[in-house]
């Protein structure tokens, strides 16, 4: 007689959190191993068109419940489901959807393909690692190896992408902004940035050396004076920092006084050139709301830059 084999039916997948950031993702993660399994999905190949970049996360708990993306939202579901099918076995396994996937059920919208490789965590090292690093403001990366199913945490590749049989991820820190001044266009922008999620900084007045520390290469500065003798400290600790962006306020007309007071300082046209004035993606702004989307617009674009270069 044949014995009965019972098995247990798994979670449906909620989305708990929805968030694209990796650090979010990734604590996400390590809240979860504290009360059960957890799998990391990562984008490891791109067919055509995406939605997402390579490296992008789906963290997902035992329970059903998961964080990330690795697509606009039309697989994250499905990438849920095969990762609760990856912790009850017990081993990774690798997914293809959209374009030369052998599933015809699901379709990426962007006519593309990716494929996305599911790792069970059997610790949290290499996670809690990453995200000690990142709160250092430390680029980090993290190893793949699907021949032995290790996650190791390492020094950042220049991009992710496959390294032989293995799967790099670059981790680097959030932007942060720097704005400087008392302006309403400084008060609009601080406020936008917020609202995206960006660290932001503000001066208002006084003296502003104590920042330079707080410039690293992931620090945008935004300097929103109309006042060329109020900007001028920070604009000169800004041009000796690594900073990946400088704007300014003002016109092409005040920028070459800017110019001029700068060289006579005893700045470089070199670092000179690294101020984006008049400030932001598009102008002119009339108003504070679109000077601050225009700046932001523009950081962003240059970090992105930064994230493919």
């Amino acid at each position: 007689m044949n014995e009965m084999v019972s098995i247990t039916p798994l979670p449906a997948p909620v989305q708990a959190r929805m968030s694209d950031d990796s650090s979010k993702i990734l604590r996400f993660a390590v809240e979860c191993f504290d009360r059960g399994k957890v799998a990391i999905a990562t984008l490891v190949d791109i067919r055509g068109g995406a939605a997402r970049s390579l490296g992008s996360l789906v963290a997902v708990a035992v329970d059903g419940s998961y964080c990330g993306y690795v697509s606009g939202g039309c697989v994250e579901a499905a990438v849920a489901f095969d990762a609760l099918l990856a912790i009850a076995e017990g081993r990774d396994r690798t997914m293809m959807f959209g374009q030369g996937s052998p599933f015809f059920d699901i379709a990426l919208p962007c006519g593309g393909g990716i494929t996305v490789a599911i790792h069970v965590l059997r610790d949290i090292s290499a996670i809690r690692l990453v995200l000690e690093r990142l709160e250092r403001r430390q680029p980090v990366g993290l190893r793949y190896a699907p021949s032995n199913q290790s996650l190791v945490a390492v020094d950042p590749p220049v991009q992710s992408g496959w390294f032989e049989d293995e799967f790099l991820s670059v981790f680097l820190p959030r932007t942060r902004i720097l704005i400087s001044g008392r302006s309403l266009e400084a008060r609009a922008t601080a406020h936008c940035a917020k609202i995206l999620g960006y660290d932001v900084i503000r001066i208002e007045n006084g003296n502003p050396h104590y920042v330079a520390r707080m410039i690293d290469a992931f620090t945008a500065v935004v300097v929103l004076h109309h006042d060329l003798e109020a900007e001028a400290p920070l604009l000169g600790l800004a041009l000796s920092s690594p900073a990946f962006y400088i704007g300014a306020l003002g016109s092409m007309k005040t920028h070459s006084r800017r110019v001029e007071m700068l060289t006579g300082s005893g700045f470089s046209r070199t670092d000179i050139d690294r101020i984006k004035a008049p400030i932001g993606l598009f102008g002119p702004a009339r108003d504070s709301t679109s000077l601050a989307l225009s700046v932001l617009a523009d950081i962003a674009a240059m970090r992105q830059g930064i994230r493919e270069s």
